[in-house]
């Protein structure tokens, strides 16, 4: 075993594996960026981790597998190339050799910024090549045709909707540009109309794509490295259309006063995407007849509302006429494409747990984080699993932090960060996380795995507990412990329990989860509620857990999909109309769905705060002979967990109670509590707070607080919840002797005896 005291992260070695969870005998691929000329690579196991902030020893520790793929590698810078667009790449001769209108409704949120942003262009491959249909850099319609850029020069508003169209003329020496506002103010000051000369001649690359969202592609591709997008639009495109004629003066008259170019020349549509179609796939439609399908890359957001929206359906199956728009950003990730550096196939033997390939310099270090899943067959013969939360891991990775927000939230002007979050506010190419907005200001609905996660490391500090463990580095606390008490067990992700359900459960006596399985699929809570329905012990070991409704886009498993909606605790709120995935399933909180976490767990989530953690005080309820078992060699009359790495206590950061008005079991016994404890810091959470009204802080409101709670479930199955995201953070207190640790290891001994029905 190797201790380390420290790792160091700049932002100069980075890199990402090709998936979360292996099996042995299957390969894992990894991808790495280095600015410096060689990094030696190894595959070590992870087994105490997670920041030390109280007195504890800094000690972060790995085991040396001895990997073949163990060695010095060369370096090799590779860029990271957000924006997302569509691409036709069968364009055919569309747009080349002759006369054209192409016609769009656009809705730009945030038009001007000294740039142009492409709306629909083909043969781009230089500034000055090919045609486009854009906005210049003030935010006006533009048209690009014969070397010869011609501006309305009037900017469009931001978050306004408007027709857009050129009619291409070279025969006449001519281009005609329209642009039409949906909402017309008094004066009409987006309203424009323009006529231009251009030259006889109008080279387009015939071979060239199409390109919906970006002015044009630029550097080589390279595997699934794909050229790097130059003029991203920012916005909503709907109903993009090629006519395979130039309209006339007249008709683009018509077109300002509301008529559309598919009326006015029905016999000459070439291309008219539907983009109200396959609206969860990558896959944009052709609806003309002439099979000029695209893809969308760096999957913009679909499934918005579009130009014909009327909010009289909120959900796009009911009307997808409405919902025919994408919404593109210009800083849109979901596969960073980088080259491989090299692959590891894990042996038949290879304890389950929790991995990394560890990279390294004499100024950097890096841990590109996996996991061995057991064998796919069923035979890896350990009794307790470890869920971890991979998804919840992703909906945090490359969180830039707000400083303004964070001393708001711990009341501090001082509060810790980690060396790495300076490095990701630096970098708005890394993708940003679903606690993110865009740049242009809407919110980040979409997360992939296929880029660099700089914040998914083994040690990373986390503001909201005092620089203590959040997500993967929270979850080494419980792996720590595990490996400290001579636990066996293996690891199963999100990933695996999305795809393979309760099958896969059911191996498996008991299952716990980590600090924070926040988010959630609907797959995996038919999984846990029939794992413990039919017997099976679950130890939900955490806080805020089962809380967002959560999709997997179903030809992109790499990325998830959250809609914030207009109620939870949330960093953004979706638009009006648009809090529906994209495969049409309600999105938001999964209370609002019949699914609150009580239901499953017991408790759910009831406050959040970046005060200082607290202990829990025992109940009533803790001498019932039912939880003997609970607190065997513990004194119910000391608090329970007035210690931790997170906070300097056992309840903190986001905290669960008990509520049988939102599910849970009658039976249920809270065992001990935070109520009263906790100080103002830490406020009820919002989607219970029906009105504006004072008295919502720790020191009055009583449903400030964490409930440690058990009740059993049928066919000798039962649940143990802490209901604090920071619990995990105090059992290596003392070396791990202390009650917290104690009484995670009564219930899990407790449970792993099936010999005798619990209560």
């Amino acid at each position: 075993m190797t201790a380390i005291a420290a790792t160091r992260r700049t932002g100069r070695l980075l890199g990402y594996a090709d998936r979360w969870s292996v099996a042995p005998g299957e390969a894992i691929t990894f991808m790495v960026g280095s600015e410096s000329e060689r990094y030696t690579a190894e595959i070590v196991r992870l087994t105490r981790g997670g920041p030390r902030t109280r007195g504890e020893t800094e000690t972060f520790a790995y085991e040396r597998v001895g990997a073949p793929i163990d060695g010095v590698y060369p370096g090799e810078v590779q860029d990271l190339r957000p924006g997302s667009y569509a691409l036709v790449a069968d364009g055919g001769a569309l747009l080349a050799g002759g006369r054209f209108t192409v016609q769009a409704w656009v809705c730009p949120t945030a038009p001007g910024q000294g740039r142009r942003q492409g709306i629909l262009t083909k043969g781009c491959a230089e500034p000055g090549d090919g045609f486009g249909l854009l906005l210049d850099e003030t935010g006006a319609l533009a048209c690009r045709a014969g070397g010869v850029l011609v501006t309305t020069g009037v900017p469009l508003l931001a978050e306004h909707w408007y027709l857009v169209a050129a009619a291409v003329d070279p025969g006449a020496g001519t281009v005609r540009l329209v642009q039409r506002p949906l909402r017309r103010y008094a004066g009409d000051p987006d309203r424009a109309e323009r006529t231009a000369d251009i030259g006889p001649d109008l080279p387009i690359d015939g071979d060239a794509p199409v390109l919906i969202g970006g002015e044009r592609l630029a550097g080589p591709a390279r595997g699934r490295r794909r050229p790097r997008l130059e003029g991203g639009f920012n916005g909503k495109i709907d109903g993009p259309c090629v006519l395979g004629r130039a309209l006339t003066a007249a008709e683009m008259a018509r077109l300002g006063e509301g008529a559309d170019a598919r009326t006015l020349a029905p016999a000459s549509v070439l291309a008219d995407w539907d983009l109200s179609l396959e609206m969860d796939r990558r896959r944009i439609v052709d609806v003309s007849g002439h099979g000029l399908h695209g893809e969308t890359v760096n999957s913009p957001l679909r499934a918005v509302t579009g130009h014909r929206w009327t909010g009289r359906y909120r959900d796009p199956r009911s009307a997808p006429g409405e919902y025919g728009a994408i919404h593109f950003h210009d800083d849109d990730l979901d596969d960073a494409g980088w080259v491989p550096a090299f692959s590891y196939e894990v042996p038949d033997g290879l304890p389950s747990g929790a991995y990394a390939a560890r990279l390294g310099t004499d100024r950097d270090e890096y841990f590109i984080v996996f996991f061995v899943r057991p064998p796919r067959d069923g035979s890896g013969g350990r009794r307790v699993a470890f869920l971890a939360s991979t998804f919840t891991y992703m909906a945090y990775s490359n969180l830039r932090l707000n400083l303004v927000r964070m001393r708001e939230m711990t009341g501090s002007t001082d509060a810790v960060i980690d060396e790495i979050d300076p490095v990701i506010g630096s970098r708005r190419d890394l993708g940003p996380s679903l606690y993110d907005r865009h740049s242009d200001g809407s919110g980040t609905a979409h997360v992939s795995r296929l880029r660099p996660m700089l914040n998914v490391q083994p040690t990373y500090r986390w503001f909201l507990s005092g620089g203590g463990g959040w997500c993967f580095s929270g979850d080494m606390f419980l792996l720590d412990w595990l490996h400290a008490q001579g636990v066996e067990y293996e690891v199963i992700t999100d990933e695996d329990l999305h795809e393979e359900g309760t099958a896969l459960l059911g191996r498996y006596d008991v299952v716990l989860t980590g600090m924070h399985p926040e988010y959630v699929t609907g797959e995996m809570l038919d999984a846990l509620a029939g794992y413990t329905d039919t017997g099976g012990r679950l130890m939900y070991l955490g806080g805020n857990g089962f809380y967002w409704v959560t999709t997997v886009l179903p030809d992109r498993p790499h990325v998830i999909e959250i809609r914030r909606g207009h109620a939870g605790t949330r960093a953004w709120a979706s638009p009006p109309g648009e809090e529906h995935h994209s495969n049409g399933e309600p999105g938001g909180l999964w209370r609002h769905r019949g699914r609150a976490p009580q239901r499953l767990v017991g408790v759910g989530f009831t406050a959040q705060g970046g005060g200082p953690s607290v202990p829990y005080r025992c109940t009533p309820a803790s001498r019932d002979p039912r939880v003997a078992f609970i607190f065997d060699g513990v004194d119910v009359n000391e608090p329970i967990g007035d210690f931790g790495n997170n906070g300097g206590g056992a309840a903190g950061a986001e905290t669960d109670r008990a509520d049988v008005s939102a599910g849970t079991p009658p039976h249920a016994l809270v065992v001990a509590t935070s109520q009263g404890e906790h100080s103002d810091l830490f406020q009820h959470v919002v989607e219970e707070v029906l009105a504006m009204k004072p008295g919502q802080g720790g020191t009055e409101c009583p449903e400030v607080r964490a409930d440690l709670t058990f009740f059993e479930t049928p066919e000798g199955g039962a649940v143990f919840s802490v209901g604090s995201i920071d619990w995990v953070g105090a059992l290596s207190h003392n070396d791990y002797a202390n009650n917290v640790s104690r009484i995670t290891e009564n219930v899990l001994r407790r449970f792993l005896d099936t010999s005798a029905p619990l209560g």
